[in-house]
């Protein structure tokens, strides 16, 4: 271009600014900028040059509402405005930037909580000044200071399949201790305040009675679905009805049953009494959809709600924290920089209000209902003999999607979490990987053999999250963005979750005045992790498998010490032929072998299995 061409670009460029220059010094444009501006265009895209000075007027003026944005914005130059002085000299060293690549879409990256400036959206990193990673457009809804209720939601308890209709089970919500049980007169399950009217005893440790009423194993009073009091034993029958009084009820929590598991609303206030007409659970219909299979699984952790769904929506530390355990996420032209794998994840949060946050992803898209549901799903090729992340299909190198044939649906394999706020420190897991394809698997091999693996994945970072959060309570969950350096898109669920917490929580679970923030002692790594008290005890799968694996550990001796027995008594005798001696001695030997085994093998996963992760 000549010098001719290049001085009739600019005083084009002085003109356009001149035009605009009253709308400019409305928002007090600094000077710097503009110079920086004129020197740092190509004259040839001076014709999309009006549209770059309105969304940087529109940012500026953004900026100045909000009072918290320190840094300007400088196009793909990651400059900080700490260095505010600018000069024709330091220019000269700076590349030209293409007006085209400037959308609007570029000016729209700044996070309404920290300010920063961002790579091109090509990149799978921003640069941030406070550590905070940021999605290419404000996903975020104005909230109006609006605040999360955490005691007007519906909570899940447990799934159906493993809960006991003989017996009551306490459980802890939202810090609620409540008793579960079935009510055969209504066919339905129960949700009470886990206290006897009487004496404040635990209902959960009574049983049923002949007539489906719950009993207090205290003193005999029997209480019905309603929370009614029906029987109190030490009442004189020709005295005054007292079972009748209100104070003789029990504290009765609205109840249902949706999706294979039990939720209550942790509200006994009589105006919530219909609240499932106005307000039901999260609904997932692949659930209840006949063409896929669900199974469920349950696991009591010793960190926090806050904790667990961090980690849950984080798919960046699968690669390293669950080695050999799971395959590594789907990426776009995977190039395998290490041992594990890891690799680029592209994340980006295309909505975050109150009701939480939906993300999207190479080969899928994930949600986050408030405050407990997160659902990820992930769509794999239809055709015939093609594998996730082979040939062409949503989960494919080359992500070129391919339109599903007419008769094969599309197979769909889904990660549901239910994260349940127990206590500080404490929260529960139920989880299912509901799938419409492979459907005979999950008939023919039972729940606790799958719950084998699942558990040993659970355990190979539990103790990592459980130092975790002690350290993150060290520096203050308010801290969390300025102690965490989080700069790749790998890390935008876990971002957006935090900023969901901050935003309409202030950063915590509100537990309604009953716990003081502490968190409970760190136990021995042998009882912090033990699977017998977090998951066997309520898994009815692995608690039968674990009760018929220890009788077997004890019949398998018994067999070998009565065979030996058995060669004792003949040795002398000439009944038994050489041939059935061997035999016997043979099955005795292995009996006892396969006992010790078997002893081992409960041991490992049914009670404890360290993971020492420098030696995978």
């Amino acid at each position: 271009m000549t010098n001719c061409t290049i001085s009739w670009a600019r005083k084009s460029c002085i003109k356009k600014f001149q035009e605009l220059h009253s709308h400019i010094t409305k928002v007090q444009l600094q000077p710097h900028i503009l110079q920086f501006i004129y020197f740092s265009f190509k004259p040839q895209d001076i014709n999309t040059f009006p549209t770059f000075i309105n969304a940087l007027v529109e940012y500026h003026r953004r900026a100045a509402k909000m009072q918290s944005l320190r840094i300007c914005f400088v196009p793909s130059l990651h400059i900080a405005a700490a260095s505010s002085s600018f000069n024709n000299a330091q220019l000269l060293h700076l590349n030209h930037c293409s007006i085209p690549n400037l959308s609007i879409r570029a000016h729209q990256r700044f996070s309404r909580y920290k300010a920063f400036t961002s790579l091109s959206s090509s990149s799978s990193t921003v640069s941030t000044e406070s550590t905070t990673y940021t999605n290419e457009a404000d996903p975020e809804t104005d909230s109006q200071g609006e605040k999360f209720d955490w005691f007007s939601q519906w909570y899940p308890i447990m799934p159906v399949c493993d809960l006991d209709r003989r017996v009551p089970h306490a459980k802890r919500v939202m810090g609620l201790d409540v008793v579960v049980w079935w009510d055969r007169n209504e066919e339905a399950w129960k949700v009470f305040d886990d206290t006897c009217p009487h004496r404040l005893a635990p209902l959960s440790e009574g049983r049923i009675d002949q007539w489906g009423r719950l009993q207090c194993v205290y003193h005999g009073w029997c209480f019905d679905g309603s929370g009614d009091c029906k029987l109190i034993p030490q009442a004189p029958p020709d005295g005054p009805p007292v079972h009748t009084f209100k104070k003789a009820c029990v504290a009765a929590y609205p109840s249902t049953v949706q999706n294979g598991i039990v939720w209550f609303w942790p509200n006994t206030n009589p105006e919530y009494k219909d609240i499932l007409s106005t307000k039901k659970p999260p609904y997932i219909s692949e659930v209840d959809d006949p063409s896929y299979t669900t199974s469920f699984g349950n696991r009591e952790f010793p960190f926090g709600y806050d904790i667990l769904i961090e980690n849950l929506v984080d798919p960046a530390h699968v690669p390293y924290a669950h080695y050999k355990l799971l395959p590594s996420p789907p990426s776009k032209n995977r190039v395998k920089l290490d041992r594990e794998g890891g690799a680029p994840i592209d994340l980006t949060i295309k909505e975050l209000d109150i009701n939480g946050f939906i993300s999207s992803r190479f080969g899928g898209d994930s949600q986050f209902f408030a405050p407990c549901v997160y659902k990820s799903t992930f769509r794999l090729p239809s055709k015939k003999g093609s594998v996730a992340g082979q040939g062409n299909g949503p989960m494919s190198p080359t992500g070129n999607s391919e339109e599903p044939s007419s008769h094969a649906p599309q197979r769909q394999s889904l990660l549901l979490f239910f994260c349940v706020p127990v206590s500080p420190g404490r929260s529960r897991l139920i989880f299912a990987f509901p799938r419409n394809f492979g459907v005979w698997i999950d008939r023919l091999i039972p729940r606790w053999v799958f719950h084998l693996g699942q558990n040993r994945v659970l355990d190979s970072d539990l103790y990592l999250l459980h130092v975790e959060e002690r350290r993150i309570m060290d520096v203050g969950p308010s801290n969390w963005q300025k102690a965490c350096f989080v700069p790749t898109k790998s890390d935008a669920q876990v971002v957006a979750f935090r900023k969901w917490l901050k935003k309409y929580s202030d950063d915590q679970v509100n537990w309604g005045g009953r716990f003081n923030g502490a968190l409970p002692p760190t136990p021995p790594k042998e009882q912090l992790m033990d699977r017998y008290r977090s998951h066997v005890v309520n898994c009815s799968s692995c608690n039968l498998a674990y009760k018929t694996l220890n009788a077997l550990e004890v019949i398998l001796p018994v067999i070998s010490i009565a065979l030996m027995g058995i060669l004792a008594a003949t040795k002398q005798a000439t009944i038994m032929s050489a041939a059935t001696r061997t035999f016997l001695l043979l099955t005795a030997v292995l009996c006892f072998v396969a006992s010790r085994w078997l002893a081992h093998f409960i041991h490992k996963n049914f009670h404890f299995h360290d993971y020492n992760h420098a030696l995978v």
